[in-house]
């Protein structure tokens, strides 16, 4: 039985009315969460926007087979989420858990065919991600403030400074996703090969080169690691510098804006890990890389994911052609 608040009445039974439908997305995400592999982020939000639509058929048209959700219904739940402020890209996720879910019952033989044919995305208007300027990864990494005057260091010469420091130099000479950092295990970093191989999305591996300087660091925090600490977590790169456990996605999130605000590194308002993957990202770009080997570093499973990165490219081009032609 399923208890849920709608309009500050309580809707009870929502499960008996509708059974097969709830029972019909369990086993979807079981689906996807097993054979497709979705990461269990993935599985939670896609459960939650399926039964969000049951919910609202349930409520507005009762018990309704699977064979009978029509792209009427689901263009009025949908306006329903539009009216209320959803922004179109939340409401475009909906839309896609929507049609693997009917591309899944196609699958099984439960609808002949899906009512999503139907059903238009509204558009997004693309924004640009910001990233950070050269000169101020410059500093992250040469360990000099360019504003402090009490202390010249932006990272303490300690066990918690080194941590904090490679989280800022992994982000950014690898240009991984933060739930890639905090899974990062020791045994995946090739000195030989000077690369490290990452599990992205879907279970999915990549190898990405890194530089000697980097391996340094990595092997000199894994031997202090191991003299500060009495115990930590085994098999784990990055450790909290005083529990020994593996970081936290807040932990992180803390960590590296944090040290961004401090010492004014960038003046974006957004100040969080995903900055420095955009930066990875644009810094390639900006630099002559080209669009396909920047997707498989990214690892973006298609090319559009990985195509705004030449917007900023061209942002650049025009801001060098606006400093430097007399025309300009």
């Amino acid at each position: 039985m399923i208890v849920r608040l709608f309009n500050n009445f309580t809707i009870i039974n929502l499960f008996v009315l509708n059974e097969a439908l709830y029972s019909l997305a369990e086993r979807f995400i079981s689906y996807i969460q097993l054979e497709k592999r979705y990461s269990a982020h993935t599985c939670t939000a896609y459960r939650n926007d399926l039964f969000q639509f049951f919910d609202y058929v349930t409520l507005s048209y009762g018990s309704t087979p699977v064979g009978d959700l029509s792209h009427i219904m689901i263009r009025s739940w949908l306006a329903k989420l539009m009216e209320d402020a959803m922004t179109a890209k939340s409401v475009n996720r909906k839309i896609s858990t929507l049609k693997s879910f009917f591309k899944f019952c196609l699958r099984q033989g439960l609808i002949k065919q899906s009512p999503m044919i139907k059903v238009i995305a509204p558009k997004i208007s693309r924004r640009l991600p910001g990233y950070i300027e050269q000169k101020g990864m410059q500093a992250l990494e040469d360990n000099v403030s360019p504003v402090s005057v009490t202390s010249l260091h932006i990272f303490a010469n300690d066990f918690e400074g080194m941590t904090h420091r490679l989280i800022f130099e992994i982000f950014y000479q690898t240009g991984i996703r933060l739930s890639e950092l905090i899974a990062l295990q020791e045994f995946r970093v090739d000195e030989g090969n000077k690369s490290v191989k990452v599990m992205g999305k879907g279970g999915k591996e990549r190898i990405i080169p890194v530089s000697p300087e980097l391996l340094v660091q990595i092997r000199a925090y894994m031997d202090e690691k191991r003299r500060c600490l009495e115990e930590f977590e085994n098999g784990v790169l990055l450790v909290h510098p005083h529990s020994g456990q593996r970081l936290y996605p807040k932990y992180v999130y803390l960590t590296v804006r944090k040290y961004l605000t401090e010492h004014q590194i960038t003046t974006l308002k957004k100040k969080s890990p995903h900055i420095l993957r955009h930066t990875f990202a644009t810094h390639l770009a900006n630099n002559g890389a080209d669009l396909n080997a920047i997707k498989e570093l990214l690892g973006h499973s298609s090319l559009a994911a990985t195509q705004v990165y030449t917007h900023n490219t061209i942002e650049q081009l025009k801001k060098v052609y606006k400093q430097a032609h007399p025309k300009a």
